[in-house]
């Protein structure tokens, strides 16, 4: 035969076919009443203590053990948020290497269609031929650049003739004699110039026009 155990071991008795409302109201009198009711013995008093503080106790673990599995999560989704950013970025760098490469290998082909055209040998079906090639192309981002007059950079053309020339204030390129091509903010082949460069010793000519004898007003000759 074993003993009863006073406390919170004994449950409230609910009638049968109670609402949960009246069942909730029978718990609540029913631990009021344990609460209102006289101490037991000490050592049941030190007992109930106890399993207090060792659920206290469990609880604090389980936070911290929450805790723990929270951060380690948010890490590991920071983690796979980079690697999908680095993957997104390396395959956008490979296709754009790729387009690169195809499309060089078509630049000497361009090359031919705008020789061509310069000729007025551009015509019939081999017309046809070449402007569907220049669209496909062009939707490839591939991008032709190169003008006579513009100043000469180093970075995108490649000086092939060199001279003199008194109507340049600064290096031009005067020729064109192959057009440079891009792709986006790559560039895949510079463009191939000649360029002039200001005659050495010559006075710069003014905004106006005019130069510098003749803003010194020095008398003409004869």
């Amino acid at each position: 035969m074993t003993e009863e155990t006073p406390g919170f071991e004994e449950k409230p008795d609910v009638p049968s076919g109670a609402t949960p409302d009246d069942a909730a109201e029978t718990v609540e009198s029913s631990v009021e009443e344990d609460l209102t009711a006289p101490a037991g013995d000490e050592s049941s008093q030190k007992s109930a203590g106890a399993g207090v503080a060792g659920l206290t106790a469990q609880l604090d673990q389980v936070r911290s053990a929450l805790d723990e599995r929270t951060a380690d999560l948010q890490r590991l989704q920071a983690e796979y948020q980079n690697y999908r950013r680095r993957v997104e970025r390396d395959r956008v760098t490979v296709k754009e290497i790729a387009v690169a490469g195809l499309l060089s290998d078509l630049l000497p082909v361009l090359d031919d269609v705008g020789r061509a055209r310069e000729h007025g040998e551009l015509v019939g079906g081999f017309k046809s031929v070449a402007e569907s090639l220049e669209t496909v192309v062009a939707k490839m981002g591939l991008q032709q650049f190169g003008k006579e007059g513009e100043p000469f950079d180093p970075t995108i053309h490649e000086a092939l003739m060199h001279s003199y020339a008194p109507d340049v204030t600064e290096t031009t390129c005067v020729a064109i004699l192959q057009p440079g091509y891009r792709i986006g903010e790559r560039t895949i082949r510079p463009a191939r110039v000649a360029v002039a460069e200001p005659q050495p010793g010559a006075a710069p000519a003014k905004e106006d026009g005019t130069s510098a004898d003749e803003e010194s007003g020095a008398p003409d000759e004869g």
